[in-house]
């Protein structure tokens, strides 16, 4: 094959795909997505874009971050840790809030360039091992992402500790058998907070013909995130940190604060509980829907 056959061979794939792949869009002109990084309170900022959050939280002894954003996506995570006055080769750790392709993709290079311990949850490693095609990393543009092996697992009611932040771990099993909700402290000012962080609400994994291709025959998986919301929703949470920036108001927020230059509009001690239990009965509805499909 020439050169010129292997270009336009590649352009036709690339093109094909463009036309035909519902997912490619998210994957393309990332930059548009870019948001101005900024502080939430104390030392918990958000790093993310537009629709999928990433939270730096400044531990004193280095930095830790709540996902790492979409394949594809490492440059503009690199530059918004620089932007809050912050150095990349600072991240020790990265806690992934589940196995899914939009919330993986900084891992492995942040690893492999300084050295950062990735963790997940212990079912999506297994995932990861066993099923790596419902990681839809295959969705990623780049095809030498993969899926890898976490440097820790993340257990039923694991307590972390990094640096002066102290993380208590519980298995929410729903979007993914190994998402994670994580809470902790916070401190401003000597106001103190509860942060609360649930990692997945999406129920594109919960139709019959996902949960069929999973091997979730009895769909079992609708009564497990039912339980899931249960489990954690009365927990005390002031700040909701959100998965994607439609769980948390967050545009609402952002244009309060830049009109206000108050960031206490992120402190709601009653969104938590009500969203979750909002997603609860949105479940119902959902799963009354594909009961429905026969």
């Amino acid at each position: 094959m020439t050169a010129r056959e292997n270009y336009l061979e590649q352009k036709k794939r690339r093109e094909d795909r463009i036309k035909n792949d519902p997912m490619f869009k998210v994957f393309m002109n990332q930059e548009k997505r870019w948001i101005e990084p900024f502080r939430i309170f104390g030392n918990v900022y958000y790093a993310g874009d537009s629709w999928v959050c990433v939270h730096l939280i400044d531990t004193g002894d280095g930095l830790l971050l709540i996902d790492c954003g979409n394949c594809g996506n490492t440059a503009m995570l690199v530059k918004a840790i620089y932007d809050l006055g912050f150095r990349p080769d600072d991240v020790k750790w990265i806690i992934l809030s589940h196995g899914h392709v939009d919330h993986v993709g900084g891992a492995v290079w942040f690893r492999n360039m300084f050295g950062t311990k990735l963790y997940l949850g212990e079912p999506d490693a297994v995932m990861f091992r066993e099923k790596p095609e419902f990681s839809f990393i295959q969705d990623s543009t780049d095809f030498l992402d993969d899926v890898f092996e976490p440097d820790v697992c993340i257990r039923e009611g694991d307590i972390l500790t990094f640096g002066n932040v102290t993380i208590r771990c519980y298995l929410v099993p729903g979007h993914t058998e190994g998402c994670v909700a994580l809470f902790f402290d916070g401190e401003e000012d000597g106001r103190k907070v509860h942060f609360g962080y649930y990692g997945g609400f999406g129920f594109n994994t919960l139709t019959k013909a996902h949960l069929d291709e999973y091997g979730d025959t009895g769909h079992l998986m609708w009564e497990r995130y039912a339980e899931s919301i249960e489990k954690v929703a009365d927990m005390p949470v002031d700040i909701f940190l959100g998965n994607h920036t439609e769980n948390n108001r967050f545009f609402e927020k952002l244009d309060t604060m830049k009109q206000t230059g108050s960031r206490d509009c992120f402190i709601d001690s009653t969104e938590w509980k009500t969203y979750l239990l909002g997603k609860k009965e949105e479940l119902k509805s959902f799963v009354a829907k594909q009961k429905e499909l026969g």
